[in-house]
């Protein structure tokens, strides 16, 4: 009941909410989407298949009646004739222990896999959430670079009019300026584009609440690149593999135990005519696996071949994973290392254009063209610094939510 007040009060503040965290944006996904509850069934569904998985069949009841006379005088009698009887009683048939313990062990091999596989549909969703909302803020934060440009240039073109008016420039200076925020309009349009598909493609996880002005800090990641092979083993779909071979041992158990027979009793109890002894009977049934070169050992033989499908299955994707994650680890170095220059050199060096050319052009020492090239080159290396900034934050959270969170 506490977990339930819990889960309440969490639900009716997310419910509540004016904005639109990186946390609570995961804690929607988890809670809203059909994908996790889907999976949830699945494990709910394998669980309660399991309970019989090691019973015996049920008992059958047997009625019937045994040797009535079909011709002569009495024909259609029951109680005329010694042999005839009115039979009832029950049949119990008894599974082998090996088939009976196998399928056990495919029932929980079952539950197993469900819930591995649910794990890979969280890891994913976690990461495609943390891919939506990193995009949609680092496109706001764009739009931020943009609305700031537009504010300069706004004081650019007061500037200009003043030279204008003072005599210092051309009339063609004035031109610029305006030339300049039409272009930065244009852009802005394009980014609020984005901006809304970013929105639209958190609201596939999250609902109308990815609409939520973005609030809080980034999230921070700590992935070390260089112990990222140590952790190869625990990506969740590598991880899947695991309960996936013990269903597969299991069910070749059970083929193999189809050569063990299974066996049954019957009890029964038979009246007869008044003038006759009622009677008991024992019967017991024997199965005779006699033709097993055409019967369980093709499907043993199937069973083999499945249990060795898995194991090369989860040898390809092993590969395929430390392929992805070498490319991953060697990207992520790159935007390292290229964000770094960019924040120490590049970034400074066309601030400082930037400030020399306004200088220049202040003092009639250079043209107006030169200022805005240059705080157009600025503006680029700007948002270039965003999208690096971007890739690498990305990276770290697919890197983080496939390797290191499931760890924890």
């Amino acid at each position: 009941m506490r977990s339930l007040f819990i889960f309440l009060a969490l639900t009716i503040g997310i419910a509540r909410a004016e904005d639109l965290d990186f946390a609570t944006a995961l804690q929607l996904a988890e809670h809203n989407t059909p994908q996790l509850a889907a999976e949830s069934n699945k494990i709910a569904a394998a669980r309660a298949a399991a309970i019989p998985a090691n019973a015996l069949p049920d008992p059958k009841l047997l009625v019937g009646v045994e040797n009535v006379p079909i011709s002569g005088a009495e024909r259609g009698n029951l109680n005329s004739d010694f042999m005839t009887m009115e039979k009832i009683g029950v049949m119990q048939e008894f599974t082998n222990a090996d088939k009976r313990h196998a399928r056990a062990d495919i029932a929980n091999a079952t539950v197993a896999r469900a819930v591995a596989e649910q794990l890979v549909t969280r890891q994913k969703i976690r990461a495609d959430v943390a891919q939506a909302w990193l995009q949609r803020f680092y496109l706001e934060q764009q739009r931020a670079v943009l609305d700031a440009l537009q504010r300069e240039n706004n004081l650019l073109q007061q500037a200009v009019d003043a030279q204008l008016a003072s005599g210092k420039a051309n009339s063609a200076d004035a031109l610029l300026p305006r030339e300049e925020a039409l272009t930065v309009a244009d852009r802005r349009d394009a980014l609020d584009q984005q901006i809304e598909n970013a929105k639209a493609q958190l609201a596939q996880w999250i609902g109308n609440e990815a609409y939520l002005p973005l609030t809080g800090a980034l999230p921070e990641f700590a992935v070390e690149t260089g112990a990222l092979n140590k952790s190869l083993h625990r990506h969740p779909e590598l991880a899947a593999f695991v309960p996936m071979t013990q269903q597969a041992e299991a069910e070749l158990r059970e083929a193999q135990a189809q050569k063990k027979s299974d066996w049954g009793v019957e009890l029964a109890y038979q009246r007869r005519g008044p003038l006759y002894a009622d009677m008991v009977s024992v019967q017991i049934t024997y199965d005779l696996p006699v033709f097993a070169g055409s019967r369980q050992n093709p499907l043993i033989e199937s069973k083999k071949h499945a249990l060795e499908k898995i194991d090369n299955e989860r040898s390809a994707m092993l590969r395929e994973h430390a392929a992805q994650l070498a490319a991953d680890s060697a990207q992520y170095r790159t935007l390292t290392l290229q964000l770094q220059r960019l924040r120490q050199a590049r970034l400074p060096l066309a601030q400082q254009r930037v400030d020399v050319t306004l200088a220049s052009y202040r003092t009639a020492q250079s043209d107006l063209a030169s200022a805005i090239n240059a705080r157009r080159d600025l503006l680029e290396l700007q948002l270039r610094k965003n999208d690096l900034e971007r890739e690498q934050r990305q990276l770290a959270a697919k890197l983080f939510y496939t390797y290191e969170e499931v760890a924890q």
